[in-house]
């Protein structure tokens, strides 16, 4: 069992450094080198986003953060990322379920993403659709990802 909590302001930063982790340990057969110093480029920027909105994450058993996800805009999952020593272990799925749960209790009616090739298939076994897929550049750098959207339950009250 998964304890989810939220993430504390003091984590942010432990976040990013997870984040960028994550990134720079993608499978090769999946990113470029390029690609991912181009993405893990980004983390900095994360910041004002881990301010504006939702975050919760995963807990290690010391307290400390394995993984995290964050609703920014409410009805937008817009960061999903876990530790690479701690990935293939339901930490995403968790946070996943979770963040689906909260904006269900906010009586969302459905939630949007962009999804890289790692998190796709994830999201796809738990019930997202694919929209489109999307192209973009990072730092010049090319990279593809979809775009994808869950209907959700909300919980009526």
């Amino acid at each position: 069992m998964h304890r989810i909590r939220e993430l504390r302001r003091d984590e942010h930063s432990e976040a990013i450094t997870i984040y960028q982790q994550a990134v720079l340990s993608c499978d090769p057969k999946l990113y470029t080198q390029a690609q991912k110093e181009a993405w893990a480029s980004q983390g900095p920027a994360l910041a004002l986003q881990l301010e504006r909105g939702r975050a919760l994450a995963s807990e290690a058993t010391d307290g400390g953060v394995l993984a995290f996800a964050l609703r920014d805009p409410s009805q937008r999952l817009s960061l999903l990322y876990c530790h690479p020593e701690h990935q293939q272990r339901g930490h995403g799925r968790a946070l996943i379920e979770a963040i689906e749960a909260e904006a269900s209790e906010d009586k969302l009616g459905s939630l949007v993403t962009e999804a890289s090739l790692i998190s796709t298939p994830l999201l796809l076994k738990l019930g997202w659709r694919i929209r489109w897929r999307e192209e973009l550049l990072i730092r010049g750098v090319h990279f593809e990802r979809f775009n994808l959207s869950k209907t959700l339950n909300p919980i009526l009250s």
